[in-house]
């Protein structure tokens, strides 16, 4: 079974947040950093397919490494490895022990390079300056850097080598935009033959569980990477049909917010349940007038009446961030403040 070689830690972390879904991914998300929770979403966002092998595999390796970490606790390096040992034999001990040493460095740069596959990384950087691949090499595992290094050219092996041992330190600064570099070309890399899961309405899912202010946060994220992408989530957080599972207070302050006609339109593209919970929160005059406008519309495009929702669920967007009503978000019941 493939353990997700080739994938980096953001990635393999993606595909465990979908494949837990949404419920059980936005209370650890919520736990992490900002700059992981950017990360994991922004891949969550852009992962299409995942291969189901894939999903076990990246299942198995997640129970291994706690189990390796609970050891470690126990007893130590030795005691973790004797165990797995054990379990899982000593080629697969070995890998997972040298995953948790390098989790336990994730502030060491070329994280993402150290987790990728060797000829992968070959690939990505053969083409490179030999000052950027003798840097790279530097920072990866000796045995990972050996496979590359062979399959460079000579005269390129020996130009690299010879920098590597006159290597003494390196700008800060340099050393993070080259793995910037390098962690954009990985990631951006495509998978095929794939099985179809996770993408815009995973992360919407994730994102509809957890706190307002990490949905903020990466929408503002996503929003200055990808504009186009953000506004595909924001225009999925929440349709024109989900105004039912707010309280009778929020819609009745929505209302209020809302022309006219604009309302007439997007209920003759709705259900007779949306209709009825807006009918309900509104005076019997209101209602029986607002039922005489859209009787009179007589037939509609199709277009004007999603714009007119779109406009509506605008609305009701600010009204939410502006802290006027609550969107439900992780179970919580949808409130007016």
């Amino acid at each position: 079974m493939p353990r997700g070689e080739g994938l980096t830690g953001v990635q393999k972390a993606a595909v465990l947040m979908i494949t837990l879904g949404p419920e059980i991914s936005s209370n650890i998300i919520k736990k992490l950093p900002d700059n992981d929770i950017q990360k994991i979403t922004f891949e969550i966002a852009n992962t299409v397919k995942i291969k189901s092998n894939l999903k076990d595999a990246v299942l198995e390796e997640f129970v291994n490494l706690n189990k390796a970490k609970e050891y470690i606790l126990e007893g130590g390096m030795e005691y973790a490895k004797t165990l797995l040992s054990k379990a899982l034999g000593a080629q697969r001990a070995m890998e997972i022990m040298e995953q948790v040493g390098e989790i336990t460095q994730q502030f060491r740069p070329f994280g993402s390079a150290r987790k990728a596959d060797a000829q992968q990384l070959l690939s990505l950087i053969s083409n490179e300056h030999p000052q950027t691949i003798a840097l790279i090499l530097c920072y990866i595992q000796a045995d990972k850097a050996g496979q590359i290094l062979s399959g460079l050219s000579p005269e390129l092996q020996s130009d690299i080598a010879k920098r590597i041992a006159a290597m003494r330190s390196t700008s800060p600064s340099i050393v993070h935009e080259v793995e910037k570099v390098l962690e954009r070309k990985l990631s951006s890399m495509i998978r095929p033959d794939l099985a179809a899961i996770g993408g815009v309405n995973s992360l919407v899912q994730i994102l509809n569980q957890v706190d307002r202010g990490t949905e903020k946060s990466i929408i503002e994220y996503l929003g200055k990477d990808d504009p186009e992408l953000a506004e595909k989530v924001r225009a999925s957080m929440f349709v024109f049909e989900d105004i039912l599972t707010l309280d009778n207070a929020s819609i009745q302050r929505i209302i209020r917010e809302i022309d006219n006609k604009d309302l007439a339109l997007a209920l003759k593209g709705s259900s007779e349940e949306v209709a009825e919970g807006i009918y309900r929160n509104m005076s019997k005059r209101a209602a029986a007038t607002l039922k005489e406008d859209i009787e009179y519309l007589g037939p509609v495009r199709l277009v004007d009446v999603e714009k007119a929702q779109h406009n509506i669920v605008s609305i009701i967007r600010r009204l939410d961030e502006s802290g006027e009503i609550i969107i439900s978000r992780g179970g919580e019941d949808a409130v007016i403040v």
